[in-house]
């Protein structure tokens, strides 16, 4: 059994040693492949940085006598998908403080809505029940038909309605 920290035979040193320096020179060339996917130097930079250190952390990995230079665009393609994929999955920074702004606090609109109720309950029967027809989408024409009067007198009741609502809401419903 050997241990980890056993040297490895000159030769294997020497073979790693000569794939190292090859992917050294190969490093302008990973730039010029990453531009085709950012345009941000300091993205590019990156992404070679990240690509470089898989390689250089997986050198066991590299067949010798294949091309290395596919094998780094090939780890420099997956590696940019993969960074592609999480920041599409997982908001980062601003991305996830706006949405908890652009977000209003639903215990407000609860609170809102609970007003709106208790006032409702304080209009007449046939106020609150035109006021509530027509908010519901139902015709002018429709809700009087419904109510039993005159359109001129529903848009009244209706009229009448909001009004009060607003002097009980403190007109809290205009924004």
């Amino acid at each position: 059994m050997t241990s980890l920290s056993s040297p490895r035979p000159t030769s294997h040193c020497e073979e790693t040693s000569s794939i190292e320096l090859e992917i050294v020179e190969l490093t302008p060339a990973l730039h010029a492949f990453a531009r085709r996917f950012l345009r941000s130097e300091d993205d590019i930079n990156d992404l070679v940085q990240e690509t470089l250190l898989k390689a250089l952390n997986s050198i066991q990995l590299y067949h010798p006598g294949t091309s290395l230079k596919s094998w780094l665009f090939t780890i420099l393609r997956n590696t940019f998908c993969s960074n592609y994929r999480r920041r599409k999955r997982e908001p980062a920074g601003m991305d996830v403080t706006m949405e908890q702004v652009a977000v209003a606090p639903s215990q407000e609109w609860a609170l809102r809505e609970r007003e709106l109720r208790q006032a409702l309950t304080r209009l007449s029967d046939d106020r609150r029940r035109a006021l509530t027809l027509v908010a519901a989408g139902t015709s002018y024409e429709d809700a009087a038909r419904i109510c039993g009067c005159r359109i001129g007198t529903l848009k009244s009741r209706v009229s009448r309605a909001r009004e009060t609502l607003q002097s009980l809401l403190g007109n809290q419903l205009v924004d």
